[in-house]
């Protein structure tokens, strides 16, 4: 968390305002924030540079400048980036500060410490072994009943590998499992084409309705859009974070269990696990 949803709304919700727009200071408040790791130097790169085109690839917001340089800020647990025209530097959790042209200013602010900005001249360096984009034309039925067909682990764990997909995080694997009515615990090549039909169908629709929600903030609101409010998906979650409650579906009562050390909601009569699987 943030996953692929949230990711791409804070992307949308920067692109207008940042494009176009010069880097005219930088204050780095917490140097493990930054890579190159010396934040004089990520501070002298940036100056000057304008932003060109504001994207997202797999976790990460992807910043074009007009120097040849990518600037990749991924938000991890807590980061979140937002864009004001007076800074809060009173926020204790502020690690990282843009000054912009025209007097607004861009905040990175993680609370947990894990996120990252990587200043970068070859973004594939960064990018390079992520998978296929589960909302990209070239992620069809086929190419994922090819890639699943290859893999015997778990399809939750697969979900969120990112050399496998790039984007998908708990929460939308957990939900899409359940859209498509696949156990969490089933072997990723022994879904059957109609299976792996309505998992691709149930991923893309899920990505696309938080997206158009402006993502999940959960209780903790550590997400944020760029504007700072927060996303309205959590309300529409079916099984995330829904333990001991009756499935909007069926009516059977939503288990958590851990797979692959995360904790992985489902429900038990619409996603049954083959006796074969146990």
């Amino acid at each position: 968390m943030p996953e692929l949803p949230e990711v791409e709304t804070v992307a949308r919700g920067l692109r207008t305002s940042l494009v176009g727009r010069t880097i005219v200071g930088v204050e780095v408040r917490w140097p493990r924030s930054v890579v190159p790791p010396d934040p004089a130097a990520f501070a002298h790169r940036l100056m000057d540079q304008t932003v060109t085109g504001v994207g997202r690839r797999g976790k990460w917001v992807v910043v074009a400048l007009d120097g040849g340089d990518t600037l990749l800020v991924h938000l991890r647990m807590s980061g979140r980036l937002v864009l004001e025209s007076e800074a809060c530097l009173e926020d204790q959790h502020l690690r990282v500060l843009l000054f912009l042209d025209g007097g607004q200013r861009l905040h990175f602010s993680d609370q947990r410490k894990f996120g990252r900005l990587v200043l970068t001249a070859d973004p594939q360096e960064v990018l390079g072994d992520l998978g296929l984009e589960p909302l990209g034309d070239d992620l069809t039925p086929e190419r994922l009943g090819e890639m699943l067909a290859r893999r015997r682990g778990r399809i939750k764990p697969l979900l969120l590998n990112q050399r496998f997909l790039a984007g998908l995080g708990n929460i939308y694997a957990d939900e899409a499992l359940w859209r498509a009515g696949v156990h969490p615990l089933r072997q990723g090549g022994t879904l059957n084409p109609a299976e792996v039909r309505r998992l691709h169908r149930a991923i893309r629709s899920v990505l696309q309705a938080a997206i158009a929600s402006g993502g999940t903030t959960l209780p903790d609101r550590t997400y944020q859009q760029a504007d700072g409010r927060a996303g309205e998906f959590a309300g529409r979650l079916a099984v995330y974070g829904r333990a001991g409650h009756p499935c909007s579906r069926c009516g059977a009562t939503v288990e958590r269990i851990r797979v692959g050390q995360r904790g992985t909601h489902f429900c038990p009569h619409c996603q049954t696990l083959p006796e074969s699987e146990f």
